[in-house]
């Protein structure tokens, strides 16, 4: 996976994967009520949307930034792991996909957020949407975890991106607030609707997502832990 334009869409799709798995997509929902709370102005219903998305970018550029730079800058560490990245991406791909898939199941954290933070980002305007972004970014659900630790920055890592992967991750973390953003600007009155399709849709994504990255870690750790050559 070395074009550019295939990273950034795989960055992407992880993202999307994150942003309506059912814990991150609770989140989502609580920014959409707090987008659409503007619904009286439809210019800033979209510009919550757009200081959402943008929170939660620049909160996930700056963990990936962060991380990525701290490995990378220990000499022995940055040498490992630029030997070894290969070698641990099939293992990686295996248990990413048999987290989505549901077979390995990760603890579940409470991803609210307090009554009085709740207050103080309401009275913070249109500032509060970038407020909230961030703070849900950071706010990690154990399937944006396994995506994020275990499959995004080990790429990051191999490919020495700690910002441009992380923050198209993170652009795609808030891609449905924005889009529905959008919907609620235009008057759009079938949302809820939308939200039981994305609920469908996710089941068979995330699994269908699960399976091929079982797949590809198998034949990652075939052709590149042990070896070897598979013809098809």
């Amino acid at each position: 996976m070395e074009n550019a334009a295939a990273l950034a869409g795989y960055a992407f799709w992880l993202g999307i994967l994150t942003s309506i798995s059912p814990c991150p997509l609770t989140t989502n929902i609580a920014a959409i009520s707090f987008v659409g709370n503007r619904v009286g102005n439809p210019k800033a219903v979209f510009l919550a949307g757009l200081l959402y998305t943008f929170g939660r970018a620049l909160a996930y550029a700056s963990m990936g930034m962060v991380l990525v730079s701290s490995l990378l800058s220990a000499p022995t560490l940055s040498h490992i792991l630029q030997k070894y990245m290969d070698l641990a991406m099939g293992p990686l791909m295996i248990l990413v996909g048999l987290v989505l898939i549901g077979l390995i199941t990760l603890p579940t954290g409470n991803g609210g957020l307090s009554e009085t933070i709740r207050l103080k980002i309401e009275k913070m305007g249109l500032l509060g949407s970038f407020v909230l972004g961030v703070l849900f970014a950071l706010s990690l659900c154990p399937t944006s975890a396994a995506l994020f630790f275990g499959s995004l920055i080990p790429m990051a890592v191999k490919r020495a991106d700690g910002i441009g992967l992380p923050l198209i991750y993170g652009i795609g973390t808030g891609f449905p607030v924005l889009l529905f953003a959008f919907l609620i600007a235009l008057g759009a009155n079938k949302v809820a609707r939308a939200f039981n399709k994305i609920t469908l849709f996710e089941r068979w994504a995330r699994k269908g997502t699960g399976i091929v990255f079982i797949l590809a870690g198998l034949y990652y750790s075939a052709t590149v832990l042990f070896g070897m050559t598979l013809w098809f």
